[in-house]
């Protein structure tokens, strides 16, 4: 089937710009008949505000927690490669918040577990948004 390369390929933490290419061919095996990649963008808009930037931050125990989620998903789906990258800090509009990937033999488990990954790490992962308006007014999303 595949080298003996570790199912789990890349998982990380950036305050730098997300790379798509760099997740892609982390996950990258000759034997993956699919690979399924999930970005995350910042969008101008959430519900009735517009919104004009946002900024990430990330308990100290957000990476350990990424990489445990990113585990437990390799365990239960039938996967080849595994990937996983979030931004923290400031970002603008249309920046890359979040890449994820998954390849596998076949399409239909590569859709499954990038779908359960990035909803996994979005439910599990410690990492919190601070939105900013375009009306000067500000939100948290995802604090505890």
């Amino acid at each position: 089937m595949s080298t003996d390369a570790p199912v789990v390929r890349l998982v990380d933490l950036r305050e730098t710009p997300l790379d798509v290419e760099e997740v892609l061919a982390a996950v990258s095996d000759p034997a993956a008949g699919g690979v399924d990649l999930f970005v995350g963008v910042v969008r101008d808009h959430d519900h009735d505000h517009g919104v004009s930037g946002l900024e990430y931050s990330a308990h100290p125990t957000a990476l350990a927690r990424l990489q445990e989620v990113t585990d437990a998903v390799a365990r239960r789906h039938e996967v080849l490669a595994l990937a996983a990258v979030h931004r923290v800090g400031r970002l603008e509009i249309g920046d890359a918040a979040v890449v994820v990937a998954a390849a596998a033999v076949h399409r239909g488990e590569a859709f499954t577990a990038c779908h359960a990954l990035i909803d996994d790490l979005k439910a599990t992962v410690p990492i919190w948004k601070h939105q900013r308006f375009t009306d000067g007014s500000d939100e948290w999303v995802g604090t505890p």
